[in-house]
Order: C-alpha cells, then structure tokens, then sequence
C-alpha cells in the first residue's frame, strides 16, 4: 500500500477559529508519560481522515485554556474517534475540563469483533486490516521540547 501525503497544522494552546472537522474526528494524545493526573499534555493530534492533521500542541506554562479544542471535544454532533480513548478522554477531561462525548474506542471495538486475537494495539489494527505498518519509534519521545521534530510531525 502506498503512503498518503500528510498536510500539519500546528496550533499552539488551541486550534485555530476556522477548523471545521465535519461529523466526525480522529484524535489522539501525547503526554510526558502515562499517568494523567502527574504527566503533562503537550500535544493533541486531531484528522477528518482527510490527510490533514491538526496538531495543537500545549505550551510548558501549565495553561490550559483551549476554548475552541474544548468546544469541538463536547460537541454532540461530532463522533470523537480514539484508539484506547481510556488514556486520552482521562487526560483532557483533567487538563482541559473537557466531557468528550460521543466517542468511539477503536480498541474497544477490535476487542468485541476481533475475538480471535489478543492483539488490539493501533499498530496491530493498522497492518491487519489495512496493510500499514505503523512507526511507532518517535512514540515515547520527548513530546514536551518546545519545537517538535520532522519525525515527531509524521508521527
């Protein structure tokens, strides 16, 4: 399978006025390790599946005030779609104060119609349904730098 080609917005502390994700949005996070309420948020990544991805990316000042992100998270008329949505929903409920809703776990659903296997990570789900192998290297990086890497862009 051949490999799309990826537009990046970075936004710092909150997405832009004018970013419309249509009924549906694909998001994940990245934080300074796994416990939420210890582990800084830096980074939302956010896609329509669109080949546009919105990256929103949090300052060091401990502000989290994202109107517009916080807004688009409870919207009832957009499908928050997540891949282990318990981590992510968890972490901007606690820095943004956010209540996501409706949301779609794509792990959840791998587990209830993927009985055959034991194997629900997003990289598992990538190569076995769609053929794509994921890079996973730039994952536990340093997601709190003030600039961002190239790898860490495409990630």
């Amino acid at each position: 399978m051949t490999e799309t080609q990826t537009t990046h917005h970075l936004h710092k502390n909150d997405l832009e006025y004018d970013v419309d994700f249509g009924d549906s949005v694909a998001i994940d996070t990245e934080a300074m390790g796994l416990n939420n309420l210890r582990d800084r948020l830096c980074l939302v990544q956010l896609s329509a599946g669109d080949g546009t991805v919105h990256l929103v990316q949090m300052t060091r000042d401990g502000k989290y005030h994202a109107p517009r992100l916080k807004k688009l998270l409870e919207n009832p008329k957009v499908i928050k779609i997540f891949h282990y949505a318990r981590f992510d929903v968890a972490i901007l409920q606690h820095y943004l104060g956010a209540h996501i809703a409706p949301l779609y776990c794509t792990k959840i659903a791998s587990k209830l119609s993927r009985t055959y296997t034991d194997r629900h990570s997003l990289k598992a789900l990538c190569q076995a349904l769609l053929g794509i192998t994921l890079d996973k290297e730039s994952q536990a990086s340093d997601w709190g730098q003030p600039d961002l890497t190239q790898k860490q862009l495409a990630y």
